[in-house]
């Protein structure tokens, strides 16, 4: 359960009473009392809604670190970007623009950027706003090669066991479908990745990427999942606009989940799931247009 304690300053010399924190407050964490804020709930999420709404700086959350929205690489600019403030035509072009990255150049990443990304990676909304994450990096090639090998090493397994027609019908025939599935969706190609990346040294699994990024969450998350992958979104989006390249690895977080030992030998909390793996590197390709996506299912009630 992710604290709730309160953490919330007013200062009634600042105070005008205009409310406006008690109105945004999820919490009722505030009341107005003789045309002052004051603190009077015993729970806050700490979201900072009311320190965000305060127009005369009377508000204060202790609990929120103003450190993490100071950027190493770039100058945030603290003013409020209010709606429809923001062109929108500039936010569809980056998510538009943004593509999963398979080329990237042997050039390392500053330490810097990637703290940055994390910090960007942290600004994602989050059930009950607990903010659970646990943010893994893998600052190098090396380390990036170490981790894949794991992976590796797991999908071989996977693939001697599914290349056993006996035991895959044995298996189905106790409603136990998944490795079935798996010989006839991913075997074949989980085999060619593999005998590439032997034979021919081609890295199939993070592209070359001389950088890494692992999202899990803590056992306070309240939408673990949810909140890693928001998370996700937000660094990817960021990463294009420092000039990154990027691409999530669904093989790598599937790898972990089944085989708990990888987790262990990173040296992660038993505690902590990784949901989102993200390679990342400078990118080794540009492209000349957006293009489209894939119609989607859409209902209207």
């Amino acid at each position: 359960m992710a604290s709730r304690t309160v953490t919330t300053i007013i200062d009634p010399e600042k105070c005008t009473g205009c409310g406006l924190c008690i109105k945004v407050c999820p919490c009722h964490t505030l009341t107005l009392k003789d045309d002052i804020a004051m603190v009077t709930g015993n729970q806050s999420l700490g979201c900072g809604h009311c320190m965000a709404i305060c127009p005369t700086g009377a508000v204060q959350v202790k609990s929120l670190d103003p450190d993490m929205t100071c950027f190493e690489t770039f100058t945030l600019d603290r003013a409020w970007v209010g709606f429809k403030d923001f062109p929108v035509t500039k936010i569809a072009g980056l998510m538009a623009s943004r593509r999963s990255c398979r080329n990237f150049r042997d050039r390392p990443l500053e330490p810097e950027r990637l703290r940055d990304l994390i910090k960007l990676a942290a600004l994602a909304p989050s059930g009950t706003n607990s903010q659970d994450w646990r943010f893994s990096v893998l600052g190098s090639r090396q380390e990036v090669l170490r981790l894949g090998g794991w992976i590796q090493e797991f999908f071989q397994n996977l693939n001697s066991k599914a290349e056993n027609p006996i035991l895959r019908k044995g298996l189905r025939l106790l409603g136990m479908k998944k490795l079935d599935a798996y010989f006839r969706e991913y075997y074949e190609s989980v085999r060619e990745a593999i005998q590439d990346m032997e034979t021919r040294g081609i890295d199939r699994l993070f592209h070359g990427a001389t950088a890494c990024i692992l999202i899990g969450s803590g056992p306070d998350a309240s939408c673990p999942v949810e909140d890693a992958i928001l998370a996700a979104g937000n660094l990817i989006l960021g990463a294009h606009a420092m000039g990154l390249g990027s691409c999530l690895i669904g093989f790598a977080v599937q790898a972990m989940k089944q085989d708990r030992s990888i987790q262990r030998k990173l040296n992660l909390p038993e505690e902590e799931e990784i949901h989102a793996v993200i390679a990342l590197g400078v990118p080794d390709e540009k492209y000349r247009t957006i293009t489209g996506r894939k119609k989607p299912i859409v209902r209207f009630f």
